[in-house]
């Protein structure tokens, strides 16, 4: 009986080890997912934007390459292809004390001409404000033919208090657009941004930057010339 006691309470320990073991594998687990979310969420919209616009998922419109063979074989209007309007939009988020709105409301091309349009934006507020803008059209199967070239939107904006500025993209529908079978009754492009607030400066800042620029012209030696 001793001896089926002694292997009992052998069974038992290491079962509760393993259990141990397990539920110390399971915390690690959900601590890194918590970190991971976490940094997930900051990083959302520059990563969500980067994978989108490789991709053309959702809508996304791709960024033409550098590549001016590429760029030389895409900017080849089809002559006497049917017509396309792209359609203008646009809105900021609750965060973002702008205006943002399109200059044209829409645009009639072909595939494969160039076409350059202007969104307006004005920081309506008195401190300086960074944002960057995330972007789709409809339908989302047109994404992946709606070709930018130049936008506002490669990079962050910033602009200081009260400041109003024209905004311009230049972009172009791949003529494959036209071989498309899922595309051949669409003449209707919505090209739609939305801006997210990415950065502030505030009064607090600004007097903390004019003190540090104070201090560091005082450690230089001002010279001066005797009359």
């Amino acid at each position: 009986f001793s001896l089926l006691r002694k292997s009992s309470t052998h069974q038992q320990q290491k079962f509760e080890k393993q259990k141990k073991e397990q539920n110390e594998r399971l915390l690690l687990y959900m601590l890194s997912l918590v970190a991971g979310t976490l940094g997930l969420s900051y990083a959302s919209v520059p990563l969500y934007k980067m994978f989108c616009q490789t991709t053309g998922f959702g809508g996304t419109t791709k960024r033409l390459e550098d590549n001016e063979e590429a760029k030389r074989e895409m900017l080849k209007p089809v002559e006497g292809s049917r017509i396309l309007r792209v359609t203008f939009d646009g809105q900021v988020s609750s965060s973002l004390p702008w205006t943002f709105k399109p200059l044209q409301r829409d645009i009639k091309l072909i595939p494969g001409e160039s076409v350059l349009a202007f969104f307006t934006c004005k920081n309506n507020s008195n401190k300086a404000i960074t944002g960057i803008a995330t972007y789709n059209v409809q339908p989302p199967k047109a994404g992946v033919y709606f070709n930018k070239i130049q936008c506002f939107c490669f990079d962050e904006q910033r602009l200081e208090p009260n400041e109003e500025v024209d905004m311009p993209v230049l972009f172009v529908i791949d003529p494959k657009f036209l071989q498309d079978p899922h595309l051949q009754r669409v003449s209707n492009i919505t090209l739609y941004y939305n801006f997210f607030k990415t950065g502030e400066d505030d009064d607090h800042d600004l007097l903390r930057m004019q003190q540090l620029q104070e201090s560091q012209s005082s450690d230089y030696p001002h010279y001066g010339t005797e009359k």
